[in-house]
């Protein structure tokens, strides 16, 4: 693949992108919670309204890729989303820059995720065949681990020295260059035959496909419970280090930068876990240290031992954990359910996947704000602790009763 010119402006693409997307998954909640004072109500509604496109789009998107080329549709997203973080620093400039502009940020950011990201996934199909995926997907966790490490440290410096909106032009920036690079890019990406179907009709097709493959229900499930899950604590996890523990955003951009080496590592073991358990093994090896994490996280004192500090490392060793297990559930999924889809269903099978999955996790965002903001953060966060822990045992058990029918049988 690294012989495949395309593939290498693809690649480097997804490093810009992934570079400036960690930058802004710091300084978006640090604008709301430091600059602009949100609660964790507010913070919930800002998750809700990044993960609401994936209801309102998800299916639209699945149609409008099935018949579209997918680099065209690539682009426009690109654009769009660098138009809208551009618009934050200007906001700010401005002086008019409020919550409810960052929920808007935050929902054009998923909404391009929704239509773009699935033309991205079905892009890179395309480019490499379906017999590379993993090997791609190894590369690209082996540099995600990189920007992972390197980028919340730089932000937190960067915030810290030019307030966080500026920080996210340099996400914006990232994306004006990630066009330049694809733009023109020389890959297998062929109009699809034209369809006289409504769209309906393939939104409907694209909803049985699923149903009729046992293994895409069960993902679809585990995958919609996990997003919910995440979304809650991702809402309510820089209110909890800022204000619970005291944490800086500096102090916050080295605590994510440990997480880099959790993805890192995620990347080295995803190999020799699928050879050993399988994917769906290695999804609930994830799934144990997501549980872990969330568990562990809302015990955190403000002074562990006495000291702010080491508050501060067990915060960074909980990102660690999280990472790792983030990478090692989404690696798997993401493959297993490409493998098992033909070429003229995979546009559906994404955005219906998308729409199974994500669609529920505005509920997460929106009840963990809810809690943290009529009860306590710690309260919030001990709830998502314990939808991990049932989770976990739920998909444990669901993988044991298919090996004992076999096994039966």
């Amino acid at each position: 693949m690294l012989r495949n010119g395309a593939f290498r402006r693809y690649w480097a693409s997804a490093i810009l992108n992934g570079f400036g997307s960690y930058i802004s998954a710091l300084a978006l909640p640090l604008c709301a919670v430091l600059l602009l004072k949100a609660t964790p109500a507010q913070m919930g509604m800002m998750g809700a309204a990044a993960a609401l496109p994936f209801a309102l789009l998800a299916l639209p998107a699945g149609v409008l890729l099935d018949r579209n080329r997918k680099l065209p549709i690539l682009l426009a997203s690109k654009a769009i989303q660098a138009m809208s973080l551009a618009s934050i620093p200007l906001a700010w400039w401005l002086g008019i820059l409020t919550v409810q502009w960052m929920y808007a940020v935050s929902f054009v950011g998923g909404a391009c995720s929704v239509v773009g990201g699935g033309a991205e996934q079905v892009f890179l199909t395309n480019l490499i065949g379906r017999d590379r995926l993993t090997d791609a997907q190894s590369k690209f966790t082996a540099t995600d681990s990189a920007s992972r490490l390197l980028a919340p440290g730089f932000a937190g410096v960067l915030i810290q020295w030019l307030t966080a909106p500026y920080a996210v032009l340099l996400n914006a920036l990232g994306f004006v260059v990630s066009i330049i690079l694809l733009r023109n890019l020389d890959a297998n990406d062929p109009r699809p035959p034209r369809s006289d179907k409504h769209p309906l009709r393939d939104v409907h097709d694209g909803f049985r496909f699923i149903w009729g493959q046992p293994l895409l229900r069960t993902l679809a499930w585990a995958s919609g419970c996990w997003h919910m899950l995440f979304y809650g604590f991702a809402a309510l996890h820089v209110i909890f280090a800022t204000r619970e523990l005291g944490m800086s955003a500096g102090m916050l951009g080295v605590a994510q930068m440990i997480g880099g080496v959790g993805v890192l590592l995620s990347s080295l073991m995803l190999k020799p876990l699928n050879q050993r358990y399988g994917p769906t093994g290695t999804m609930l090896v994830g799934m144990s240290l997501c549980a872990f994490a969330y568990a562990v996280t809302p015990l955190i004192p403000a002074n562990l031992f006495g000291y702010p500090l080491a508050s501060a490392i067990a915060c960074a060793a909980m990102s660690f954990f999280l990472d790792c297990g983030v990478m090692l559930f989404l690696l798997p999924y993401t493959t297993m359910r490409q493998k098992v889809t033909p070429d003229e269903y995979l546009g559906r099978m994404v955005s219906t996947m998308r729409f199974l999955t994500v669609a529920v996790a505005p509920l997460g965002a929106l009840t963990a704000g809810y809690l943290g903001q009529h009860f306590s953060v710690r309260a919030g966060l001990a709830c998502v602790a314990a939808g991990g822990i049932a989770l976990m045992a739920a998909l444990m058990l669901s993988m044991r009763q298919p090996r004992e029918a076999a096994a039966a049988s």
